[in-house]
């Protein structure tokens, strides 16, 4: 059901996660694919496999991998958050799972938690092989005003440009200093002068917990670069209203990490199909429990309904 497996990223970098294949696929008889990454510095181990194991059982092809520099991933330096170079890796691994044959290549969606919300949000505006996307809890814009149509249009196309930019001067090369380090989140007995980027009691506790367990290869320490306060800027805001593909917002209501305000926006103003996912807790209740169970099931009906 579960293989380990590698493949290139931009510019040979191996990129390692699993392949799950449902009973029944075959080259001869070849199924739907999702493709899956996690968030700000989340390794797959990170609740991952139960979201990827729910959509085997209904009957897909799943592709989960951790980013370059983070988990399993090769990549160097490491633990160094690139929004653009992340968006990028991802159309490499929907390009390598279209590639298998039990896979229907005309039948990818993506999956994007978080951070990488805002990336699958980007690719479904950008990338025509994705068929459905689902953004769970996700960054879904810089809570700045969209409502200028020519100007969102405009920031879209840039952002486009930059993203598909493979000269080696655009945002995914740069080489400029990362910003860190950064802790990811605030952790007991830390000096008062580390900076923390997720400062939320929720994030301390789930990172914490389900990232120091063994095996999840996660670190409480990362950089940035091109991530924030570039021209142009990397917003799933100004992408929403041109997605191209049926997509499922999953917002928590009481999201303090990815704003539960700024996706609900984001949903109202993407295009149909469209579908909304509600989640009672914060921006960690969908990992675990119920509220996992339950996201996963709206997921797997939006997929099969889709693809």
């Amino acid at each position: 059901m579960r293989s380990d497996i590698e493949f290139e990223g931009h510019g040979g970098v191996i990129l390692r996660g699993w392949l799950y294949l449902p009973d029944g696929a075959t080259a001869s008889s070849p199924v739907a694919g999702v493709v899956m990454a996690h968030g700000f510095s989340a390794t797959k181990e990170m609740a991952l496999d139960a979201y990827a194991s729910a959509f085997c059982a209904g009957g897909l092809a799943v592709l989960v991998y951790d980013h370059r520099g983070f988990g399993a991933s090769d990549g160097e330096p490491r633990q160094v958050i690139n929004p653009w170079t992340q968006a990028r890796d991802y159309r490499y691994a929907i390009g390598w799972l279209a590639a298998r044959p039990e896979v229907n290549r005309d039948r990818i969606g993506i999956w994007g938690s978080s951070f990488s919300g805002g990336a699958a949000l980007v690719l479904g505006a950008i990338d025509d092989r994705v068929r459905a996307v689902v953004a769970n809890v996700p960054f879904a814009g810089l809570d700045a005003d969209y409502s200028d149509v020519a100007l969102v249009d405009a920031k879209f196309s840039a952002l486009r440009e930059a993203l598909c930019d493979l000269s080696g001067a655009g945002p995914a090369d740069s080489m400029a200093p990362p910003m860190g380090p950064l802790a990811v989140v605030n952790e007991p007995g830390a000096p008062a002068s580390i900076r923390v980027f997720l400062s939320q009691p929720e994030s301390s506790e789930w990172f914490l917990d389900v990232g120091r367990r063994p095996g999840s290869g996660w670190q409480n320490e990362v950089w940035l670069r091109a991530a924030f306060g570039t021209e142009p800027a990397f917003d799933p805001g100004v992408a929403v209203s041109h997605l191209r593909a049926p997509t499922l917002f999953v917002i928590a209501t009481h999201d303090t990490v990815a704003s539960t305000a700024v996706a609900v926006a984001a949903f109202d103003r993407s295009p149909e199909p469209k579908h909304l996912e509600m989640v009672e807790g914060h921006h960690f209740t969908p990992y675990a429990g119920d509220a996992l169970e339950q996201v996963a099931r709206a997921a797997l009906a939006f997929y099969l309904s889709t693809l």
